[in-house]
């Protein structure tokens, strides 16, 4: 593995300029750039990757993973590790996370008929109810009751267009706190076992505080107190955005023209406090440097007239290449599924033709992928910067 001083990328960073919004609505809602020779079909992101190298299981340490560093334009790659990181960056870079937490969100029971239900809760609602998928071999009765094998039952209300199931939970307790204990942690489908000790740990990241994800912000999983440790000492700031992911991140495209594509929506925050920090950041040439796309997709989502602003509540943009991305000046990201949305997002901020051959390179070099797998520095494409 070669050292981070040996890359020349101790360097400040590529540094995004100010661009005017190419998005409606402050980009909260599924972005149609008009897109000219661009890849648009969902076929066109699709590669090949051996089985063996989904990572199935997390490394003994968080920041024990490898890092591909992947330059802007056409310089060459170099193969680090997470640890190489903090020399990456420069004293006044912002480092911006995901602090959302993982929901023990999966349930199993019983319809009144004896067949067998499986529940992944999507979001939690007021009143111990949640939108919800159901595993079942049958559809439920609106109105009918499953009984839950950790005690209480789920009685359904209704179903939305998206195929989601509203659910109200009879339970001892208010259903965030009962699911502490009953709730199972969802790992994600190409995890081929089911969850141990373990993972109770290691599928949260270590700043993980605001409950309400069902699935991990990836990225943020390399970090542990060490690695925060070293940053600090290097000069580099924090900042924390909240996205809850929702299980529609699991959800594959259904369409191969990627503009007829809808997103699933996701709550998010992004606070007073971070947008001040980036403001100051940037006044004093620092970089934003995202860790993971549920970062990146807050902060577009946040953008006003291209200026971030505070903003709570929905968003469901999808950024494909195309769009042009205006919050960010680096992305950490793990390896994503083919033909996903998130490696449409990642080719629209670094290039589909450089991305590809950032995962050739990985593929290769038998990196690991996916949620417990390796992680990738990009920069912004010709045409982003």
């Amino acid at each position: 593995m070669r050292s981070a001083r040996s890359t020349g990328w101790s360097a400040p960073l590529p540094r995004s300029s100010s661009r005017p919004s190419s998005s409606v609505d402050a980009g909260r809602y599924n972005a149609r750039p008009a897109c000219v020779s661009l890849p648009l079909k969902k076929s066109d992101f699709h590669f090949e990757l051996p089985a063996e190298l989904i990572a199935q299981a997390p490394l003994p340490e968080r920041s024990a993973s490898r890092l591909l560093l992947v330059p802007p334009g056409d310089a060459a790659f170099a193969d680090l590790g997470v640890r190489d990181l903090p020399t990456l960056l420069q004293p006044g870079d912002l480092l911006v996370f995901n602090d959302t937490r993982v929901i023990p969100a999966r349930l199993f029971g019983n319809k009144a008929t004896g067949g067998r239900v499986e529940i992944l809760i999507e979001r939690l609602l007021p009143g111990n109810e949640a939108r919800a998928q159901l595993g079942v071999s049958k559809s439920p009765q609106l109105g009918s009751r499953i009984a839950l094998d950790a005690g209480g039952v789920a009685e359904v209300l209704s179903r939305d267009e998206a195929g989601f199931w509203q659910l109200r939970f009879h339970v001892a307790e208010p259903l965030e706190n009962w699911l502490l204990h009953a709730g199972r942690l969802p790992l994600p489908p190409y995890i081929q076992r089911e969850p141990g000790a373990d993972d109770a740990e290691r599928y949260q990241t270590v700043f993980a505080r605001e409950i309400g994800a069902v699935a991990a912000p990836t990225a943020g999983l390399h970090f542990d107190d060490a690695l925060l440790d070293a940053f600090r000492a290097r000069g580099v700031q924090f900042g924390h955005v909240t996205l809850h992911v929702g299980a529609g991140t699991f959800q594959p495209m259904r369409v191969d023209d990627i503009r007829e594509h809808r997103m699933h929506s996701e709550w998010i925050n992004v606070g007073a406090e971070l947008v001040q920090q980036v403001r100051r950041t940037r006044a004093a040439g620092g970089r934003v440097v995202a860790v993971g796309t549920t970062v990146l997709r807050a902060l577009e989502s946040a953008l006003v007239d291209g200026e971030l602003q505070p903003f709570a509540g929905e968003t469901n943009i999808f950024i494909f290449p195309g769009y042009r991305i205006r919050s960010i000046d680096a992305l950490m990201t793990n390896f994503h599924l083919p033909e996903s949305t998130l490696l449409m997002l990642v080719s629209a901020f670094a290039g589909k033709e450089r991305v590809f051959a950032a995962y050739e390179h990985a593929v290769r070099e038998r990196y690991r992928f996916f949620s417990y797998g390796d992680a990738m520095l990009l920069f912004p494409a010709q045409g982003q910067a």
